[in-house]
């Protein structure tokens, strides 16, 4: 969807794609060659390969990483290894090559951590946002853009169920427990957004709606049997994306919070000023459960119709 976004509507010069997956490239080459798209085999653990990669690049868009929340805790050197130091790699070679703007995806799961997935992202995230203390004289600004579930992605609830349905059991891991909600068009419009209108720094994280675990499985399957299969290891009952640890850096920006950094070169003053935002409450805590917007079971159904999932 971003790389649709990018090259019908953006129209750059040149459009790199670069990841591990040959398949997945050979398979988006068919639908995207555009004279300006570029398909690199790559990782971003290879600094060679990322500065070759990102000559006479000026925009990054960072979505690498390994994701799986179970295999996080088997794996944990490899999630590392990838999340972590392949950051700061991109980093690294972003400054060295000239690159202007990153912006890195992040997840929910970096908001107090309680597996190691969300720890390296909340590394990560640290990274991208001391980068721009480190950039000297260039012309350079790092944020992140920090959001929860995307709806029917890979791995994701929904499309779990879908499969799930035929067997005429959903499990549920826990009847309380609750998720952010985000379709991919709005994750990809955030991102654009981010590009645009970032001071550098920021941990950017929409307003968006939440759903009840309970709930998305009715709306997929309403006759199926729903027992509860307990939470996975390193799995939360509820997310969050700002902590109140947060919220004395965190700034309301109208569609999105802000999360500001904490370094001296940067006030918060700055970034309202930039934004036009307001500071939040003292205890403001953004989490799924204590969301103001929730997804009825029709309003999912209606969702997963319109989304064709």
């Amino acid at each position: 969807q971003l790389v649709k976004c990018l090259s019908e509507y953006a129209r750059p010069r040149k459009l790199i794609v670069l990841s591990r997956d040959e398949l997945k490239q050979h398979e988006m080459q068919k639908e995207y060659n555009a004279s300006f798209m570029r398909y690199f085999i790559g990782n971003v653990r290879d600094k060679d390969r990322l500065m070759r990669a990102f000559t006479n690049v000026d925009y990054v868009i960072h979505a690498a990483a390994l994701k799986q929340v179970p295999a996080s805790e088997y794996n944990p050197f490899e999630f590392i290894k990838t999340n972590v130091i392949g950051g700061q790699n991109l980093i690294e070679c972003a400054l060295d090559a000239g690159v202007k703007r990153i912006v890195a995806l992040s997840t929910d799961k970096a908001a107090a951590p309680a597996n190691l997935y969300g720890a390296t992202k909340l590394c990560s995230d640290k990274l991208f946002v001391a980068s721009n203390s480190i950039k000297g004289d260039r012309d350079f600004r790092a944020s992140v853009v920090r959001y929860g579930n995307v709806m029917g992605s890979r791995g994701s609830v929904i499309p779990f169920f879908q499969m799930m349905k035929k067997s005429g059991v959903l499990p549920i891991t826990h009847p309380d427990m609750t998720r952010f909600n985000i379709k991919l068009d709005q994750g990809v419009d955030m991102v654009m957004w981010a590009v645009e209108h970032m001071l550098g720094g920021e941990i950017f994280v929409p307003k968006i709606p939440s759903y009840r675990i309970l709930d998305v499985a009715e709306a997929v399957c309403p006759q199926c049997e729903k027992p509860v299969v307990g939470i996975r290891p390193g799995e939360k009952l509820h997310e969050e994306m700002i902590t109140r640890s947060d919220a004395p850096s965190t700034i309301d920006i109208g569609r999105y919070y802000a999360i500001t950094p904490s370094t001296a070169t940067k006030s918060m003053d700055k970034f309202l000023r930039h934004h036009d935002g307001k500071p939040v409450a003292d205890d403001f805590h953004y989490a799924s459960d204590n969301n103001d917007d929730f997804l009825s079971t029709s309003e999912i159904s209606d969702l997963i119709r319109e989304e064709n999932f």
